[in-house]
């Protein structure tokens, strides 16, 4: 009821992770219980889940909200670059589970298993129910690096030169992979499938370039980045800029091209020509990161009634509304909305989940609309940033009066820097909407 009228990476991938930095925690609600009920279900403790329960939490009943995530560990996963880059550690980025979500919420430590959106219902991998009014989706992705034949293997074996920024699990072994590094090709891949922050593949590209050439090591390194995508970056206004960057520092882009197997004993990465998928090429490396393939979670591609035909939570792009069961909104990279999966992008799309999730309990219609917005944070070297922010419309949707395609130190610090602070102490608080008041107070007032 509302207050005086006022309106997943999985669990075992972190296991050791989460034991190597203490964070376990038995502050959550009991499972034995094995049925619950709620006004408002979130079902992810990630930075969408966590930032729409802190905003109703105060608005709400005492113990109307309850979090599902089976975590420890909450991680600010942008900041995994940095750690690849040796900036910083993977303690940096992580928070204990139970400190970051609202002390308002009931956490439920465990998973759904199975939707029952017909009867307001979940049920969970440890066998309870929960019934809810109102349901929000933020499951995130999961990391699908079994899907490439020699990748996982590779990844935990020390002296294999492969590695990958998008688990906490292998970044730091990015850093310890360049340090090693004597010569040969450095190659970094982006696969056929939507990713969360793509921009961040080639940030290891660059950061792993501007290492090499401060450690003397650059005049014997070919730098290879192959993206399965045909342009290097979606939007144009920053592309443009990307591609001569790559030509001034001599790195080598190549399109179209999948990572689809790994052989770690020849030290062979073999990809498939996306526009002739009957050829594969055999690469060489000393060096090879690796952005994993990536899908929604199991259990929502599974709940064929609210995801669309690739398995994505099934949201109107502009409402963030469930397109057939009312009272079910969805955030973040779980869902089909057609912009970039980033934690700017969430920040953006809160406002707007909070705002017409209020009408939809007053018995409104939603009004607010999210235009898309989504940022990155294009990390091209130790003290050079190009922040690439823009709509759905693939048109640049800039915070600062500056022009932001060119390289800034900046912009450097304000992602190493200032962004962690935002993310945990703003956005995770409720607190962070993006960055849109002080675009119209820059622009002076002709911000979008």
């Amino acid at each position: 009821m509302l207050k005086h009228g006022r309106v997943c990476f999985s669990k075992s991938r972190y296991q050791s992770v989460d034991q190597i930095l203490g964070f376990h925690s038995r502050n959550y609600s009991s499972n034995n219980v094995s049925r619950k009920s709620c006004e408002l279900l979130v079902l992810g403790g990630g930075a969408g889940g966590c930032s729409i329960a802190a905003k109703f939490v105060p608005k709400l009943d005492k113990n109307a909200v309850i979090i599902l995530d089976p975590s420890d560990v909450h991680y600010y996963q942008p900041m995994l670059t940095m750690v690849g880059a040796g900036v910083k550690k993977v303690k940096d980025c992580a928070r204990p589970m139970s400190k970051v979500l609202p002390s308002g919420a009931r956490w439920v430590k465990d998973s759904v298993y199975e939707f029952e959106p017909e009867n307001n219902t979940i049920h969970t991998k440890l066998g309870a129910s929960i019934s809810y009014n109102y349901l929000l989706v933020a499951l995130g992705l999961q990391l699908r690096f079994d899907l490439i034949p020699g990748l996982e293997e590779a990844l935990t074996d020390p002296e294999s030169g492969v590695c990958s920024n998008y688990s906490p699990l292998y970044a730091e072994k990015t850093f310890s992979v360049l340090q090693k590094f004597k010569e040969g090709n450095a190659v970094f891949t982006f696969p056929n499938t939507p990713v969360k922050c793509a921009g961040a593949p080639q940030k290891a590209c660059y950061l792993s370039e501007d290492y090499l050439c401060r450690n003397g090591k650059r005049n014997k390194a070919n730098i290879m980045y192959k993206t399965s995508l045909p342009v290097i970056f979606s939007v144009k206004h920053y592309a443009e800029e990307l591609v001569k960057l790559c030509k001034r520092r001599d790195i080598d882009v190549s399109y179209r091209q999948e990572l689809v197997k790994i052989n770690k004993d020849k030290k062979e990465a073999i990809f498939k020509l996306l526009d002739e998928p009957e050829k594969v090429i055999e690469v060489p490396y000393s060096m090879l990161h690796v952005t994993p393939p990536m899908s929604s979670p199991s259990e929502l591609q599974n709940a064929t009634s609210i995801v669309d035909s690739t398995g994505y939570l099934n949201v109107n792009k502009n409402t963030l509304q469930h397109q057939i069961y009312s009272n079910i909104f969805g955030i973040g990279d779980c869902t089909n909305l057609p912009t970039s999966k980033t934690a700017a992008a969430v920040a953006a799309q809160g406002k707007v989940v909070c705002n017409n999730l209020l009408s939809v309990m007053r018995g409104e219609k939603p009004r607010a609309e999210y235009n898309g917005y989504t940022s990155c944070p294009l990390v091209t070297g130790y003290g050079s940033c190009i922040l690439a922010e823009f709509d759905y419309g693939l048109k640049p949707l800039e915070t600062f009066p500056i022009d932001q395609s060119k390289e800034s130190a900046l912009m450097y610090y304000l992602k190493k820097d200032f962004m962690p602070s935002l993310y945990w102490f703003g956005m995770l608080k409720g607190r962070w909407n993006g960055p849109q008041v002080f675009r119209k107070i820059f622009h002076l007032g002709f911000g979008k």
